[in-house]
């Protein structure tokens, strides 16, 4: 992956997002043909401000997808019970095919048993142990979004996996964990790191493939990046000027990599798009119909 001394070539998640839409769109539309339209709910508790922003991003996406969205909307004081029913009452219903519990939840509220809950058929952000469980031992399941679209990514834009070095400074559930059984999948070597690993520096160094997602505004420095690596950035922090900024110092990083994501517009818009794949991918799953998906129209999933 070594390159010539200039700047990094971008890759461009809004774009790829919507050529994953446009893909997501294109299934509906078979399925639709055989009588199933896919149905998406999100189930939003309490009014916290970044949180009514990303439900309604994910409405208009999903809407544009022609999937039939339902959001539940239920106040803060809203019993744990109450959120339970819920997520039981979507469960039974046939026309559901995937359920989001929108997170963070209020305070007070007892997450783990919740995510238990839904139906793993149906639980498109990848997070009930049996689709861990799945992801882990190489089965079929569903596929945490984030993780998703960073494989998407590197696949659209060309990178090749098989035989590369992948660093993930990141052991979270959502991202670190379930990436790196991707990337295994893929038949790379994963070292994972996290704030507290000791030479964080020489291990960035010695990646093909660096991906940040430990939450620490511009941890990653560009002095780190071996040349001609690639760099995912998942990092979505408030700088100080009250920017967005992500877990890698983006200008010096670009001047050493070859391929770069951009906080904002990078990875962020491709967890949208792989919910909106899942849901498809739930739907068909459900109705027997699997095969009606053409090739890459589908989540990436564990040979």
């Amino acid at each position: 992956m070594e390159t010539e001394n200039a700047l990094a070539r971008i890759l461009d998640g809004k774009a790829t997002a919507k050529a994953v839409r446009a893909d997501v769109a294109i299934s509906v539309a078979k399925l639709e043909a055989q009588g199933v339209r896919p149905g998406l709910a999100v189930v939003l508790v309490g009014d916290d401000p970044a949180s009514q922003v990303y439900v309604r991003n994910k409405d208009r996406a999903a809407t544009e997808a022609g999937i039939a969205v339902d959001t539940v909307r239920l106040a803060a004081d809203a019993s744990q019970t109450t959120v339970m029913e819920t997520l039981q009452r979507l469960n039974a219903d046939p026309a559901v095919h995937g359920i989001l519990l929108q997170l963070p939840l209020p305070e007070g509220f007892d997450e783990a048993p919740l995510l238990l809950a839904i139906d793993p058929a149906k639980d498109v952000d990848g997070l009930h142990p049996e689709n861990v469980a799945a992801l882990v031992q190489g089965r079929r399941g569903l596929v945490p979004c984030t993780p998703a679209g960073c494989i998407e990514l590197l696949d659209r834009a060309g990178v090749e996996l098989k035989g590369a070095h992948v660093v993930i400074v990141g052991r979270s559930m959502l991202v670190g964990k379930p990436l790196a059984q991707l990337v295994l999948a893929r038949h790379a070597t994963v070292t994972i790191c996290h704030s507290r690993t000791r030479d964080l520096a020489k291990h960035v160094g010695e990646a093909d493939v660096v991906v940040a997602a430990v939450g620490v505004a511009r941890l990653i420095q560009g002095e780190w990046v071996r040349p001609g690596a690639v760099v995912l950035d998942v990092g979505i922090n408030r700088g100080e000027d009250g920017k967005l900024v992500g877990d890698v110092d983006y200008d010096s990083a670009r001047e050493k990599a070859a391929a770069i994501t951009p906080v904002p517009g990078g990875v962020g818009p491709m967890t949208i798009a792989m919910l909106l794949s899942n849901t498809v991918l739930a739907a068909a799953r459900q109705a027997g119909m699997e095969s009606a998906l053409g090739e890459g129209e589908s989540s990436p999933r564990v040979p």
